[in-house]
């Protein structure tokens, strides 16, 4: 099969030299290989301005992305070998950090499959392809895993996200193979949750909290917790477990109401530890600020509230109020555990919110950790976009100067 090429204009093809694996559309030598000759997912070569070729991509010439470098070696097949090797590469790594089959599998560009989100749940695969290029691959991927895990027992195709609108990719879930179950269980730090496969965000679970989650033994036991965003519980569980004397948790989604109580039982935990109020989560705060409400430790672990560059500054302005609210409620000495999912934001653009948050409030603060995405989110050091969360852990100290 013959293979079409993508020329870079000139000293474009540095950051690629250098390691990264994008090519933007201005990147690219439209006089020489106009765009709209490619369909998307296509295969290419591609080609620096000296016509030499840096490696095999896939593009859509839809995208801002327009390519993305699969790799460098330009005979290497895209085919079910290469997602075999890659993905066992990948699971090789998993199966040494991890004693329980729970975990994502493929963290994408991290591991050097662009476009590719892949999550374990015991036998349970929840795939999620983000790109027009994977997309096409799908049938592949899915031969690959049932290749590396003769005990599969099925595959769900998570395809519901907004990126996939971007590469002009239709959202949808369905079953990749098998029959994936409603309700899916699933370990982490000792501790037992049950999810709804099919409703809940994105693949089902975050997995890249699990280390920071375990911060939590430090600071809780006889403590008043409050958990905001806390989806199924994942914070708030292991809370309780920790020895929280309550926790209240606030999530706007009537699936928080659902199972958060029945992940609580799950572990065994009585019916009196965990409340949870359903209602958007400024609101809820608000009102708990207004009751004069007071909390020993505060987790805040929202949505990306800078999705894109664009929505930068008011995403940095919802994370200040947000802090802002959470230290109002927080006890003096009191742990503020405050997280950001937004790639757009350094971690030190997050400090400083919550320094300004601090200032606003009065409520001096010591940084007293810091956190990341766990090892089952590798970040690429040629690719920035992948180190995307930050986790402050923070004490409230009394105020000497009033």
């Amino acid at each position: 099969m013959t293979i079409s090429f993508l020329r870079l204009k000139k000293n474009e093809d540095r950051r690629l030299r250098a390691g990264h694996l994008w090519i933007y559309s201005n990147e690219i030598d439209t006089t020489t290989t106009p765009l709209k000759q490619f369909t998307p997912g296509q295969e290419v070569l591609i080609e620096a301005a000296d016509k030499s070729v840096l490696g095999r991509a896939y593009v859509n010439p839809h995208s801002l992305i327009t390519a993305r470098l699969l790799t460098r070696n330009p005979s290497e097949a895209l085919d079910t070998d290469f997602f075999i090797q890659r993905i066992e590469q990948a699971y090789h790594l998993r199966n040494h950090l991890f004693n329980q089959p729970y975990y994502r599998l493929v963290f994408s560009e991290s591991d050097d499959l662009p476009g590719l989100i892949i999550d374990r749940f015991n036998d349970t695969f929840v795939l999620q392809m983000n790109t027009a290029g994977m997309d096409i691959k799908t049938d592949l991927i899915i031969d690959a895993l049932q290749h590396l895990f003769p005990s599969i027992q099925s595959i769900l195709l998570r395809n519901d996200s907004n990126i996939r609108l971007a590469e002009g990719l239709p959202k949808e879930i369905r079953a990749g193979w098998g029959t994936p179950p409603d309700i899916l269980s699933l370990e982490e730090n000792e501790t037992h949750f049950q999810i709804p496969l099919w409703q809940g965000q994105k693949t089902g679970w975050f997995y890249d909290h699990r280390l920071n989650r375990r911060q939590l033994k430090h600071y809780v036991a006889h403590k008043r917790v409050l958990d905001v965003f806390s989806y199924m519980g994942a914070w708030a569980i292991p809370a309780a477990i920790y020895g929280a004397k309550e926790v209240t948790c606030i999530d706007s989604s009537p699936l928080a109401k659902q199972w958060i109580p029945e992940n609580a039982k799950l572990n065994g935990l009585s019916d009196n530890t965990i409340r949870v109020i359903t209602e958007d989560a400024f609101i809820a705060l608000k009102n708990l600020i207004q009751a004069k409400e007071q909390f020993d430790v505060i987790v805040l672990d929202p949505p990306a509230f800078a999705k894109k560059q664009k929505d930068k500054k008011e995403g940095l302005l919802a994370y200040q109020r947000l802090n802002e609210a959470a230290l109002k409620l927080l006890t003096p000495e009191g742990i503020l555990l405050s997280c950001s999912c937004s790639m757009h934001m350094s971690e030190e653009e997050f400090v400083q919110v919550i320094r300004k948050a601090s200032l606003r409030t009065h409520s001096p603060l010591q940084l007293l950790s810091r956190g990341h995405q766990g090892p089952d989110h590798p970040i690429h050091l040629a690719i920035p976009e992948t180190n995307y969360l930050k986790m402050l852990a923070v004490r409230k100290i009394k105020n000497r100067y009033t």
